[in-house]
């Protein structure tokens, strides 16, 4: 492992934050694309069906 001397608490947590906000920020995007594409499906119904 690299060895990063005094600053190893701080470089590791930085890590550690990107990380999990990269993964958050990734969930909420699928989630939100997730429910947007359930909303389009549902206008589209309705308006195939009203001609």
């Amino acid at each position: 492992m690299l060895d990063l001397g005094k600053y190893a608490n701080a470089i590791l947590s930085s890590w550690g934050i990107t990380l999990a906000l990269l993964i958050a920020l990734i969930l909420v995007t699928w989630r939100r694309s997730v429910q947007v594409k359930k909303a389009l499906h549902a206008a589209e119904k309705r308006v195939s069906e009203n001609g």
